[in-house]
């Protein structure tokens, strides 16, 4: 039986006992209080939503587009493979310029990449390569961003992570071992297929100077 169900028999057997207005009035007190439980309900599953947390873990991280996509997380259908395999690729850039772009072009998919973002990346790029790495478990300035073995990320939903979610979009977020908070990554989705691309990225801020390349280390 359910919870609405239970409060109108209990209606009923009060209004044999008390009469007709009383169970009027147990029934509209049993009205509200199914209507704040419901409210409650949507606020619980909101917050739930906003606390929502995934976990990728690499035990290789792709040096070129074909190990790209001979990878699971390559399918695109979680939105977090899509923001982890993102974060492979900027780490991929100090090694290999060309590989990280065409990995990137993959992974914005009918976006594609732009002259702006090659600029962009260039820039950010120019006296750093260490930003990326630091978003994986165990890197911080003390070793130098070196992240542990498997190679996890781990984003997590806040209270507006969705506010675009209708409309095809979810910012994810993820810390930085060298930040005090924590960074964006927006994915969009291609419903025709189900996959979840990279939109826009906000990870290459700066960070603390890792200690072989701070003078006052």
């Amino acid at each position: 039986m359910s919870f609405l169900d239970l409060l109108k028999k209990s209606a009923s057997k009060a209004a044999s006992s008390v009469g007709k207005q009383a169970a009027r009035e147990l029934g509209n007190a049993a009205q509200k209080t199914v209507r704040t439980a419901a409210k409650n309900a949507v606020q619980n599953v909101q917050a739930n939503v906003g606390n929502k947390s995934y976990t990728v873990k690499f035990e290789k991280l792709p040096t070129s587009l074909a190990e790209l996509q001979a990878m699971p997380e390559a399918s695109l259908k979680e939105p977090q493979y899509a923001a982890a395999l993102a974060i492979a690729a900027l780490t991929m850039y100090p090694v290999n310029k060309d590989a990280a772009l065409e990995m990137l072009e993959f992974l914005q998919g009918p976006r594609g990449i732009t002259g702006y973002d090659k600029s962009f990346l260039a820039d950010r790029f120019r006296d750093k390569d260490y930003v990326p790495r630091s978003y994986f478990a165990g890197a911080a300035p003390q070793n130098n961003y070196e992240p542990s073995q498997p190679y996890t990320l781990t984003f997590f939903e806040n209270p507006y992570s969705r506010d675009n979610f209708k409309d095809g979009y979810l910012t994810l977020h993820i810390k930085s071992g060298g930040a005090d908070s924590p960074r964006q990554v927006k994915l969009r989705t291609k419903p025709s297929t189900g996959q979840w691309f990279l939109w826009e990225q906000f990870l290459l801020s700066d960070i603390r100077v890792p200690v072989e390349k701070d003078p006052w280390a």
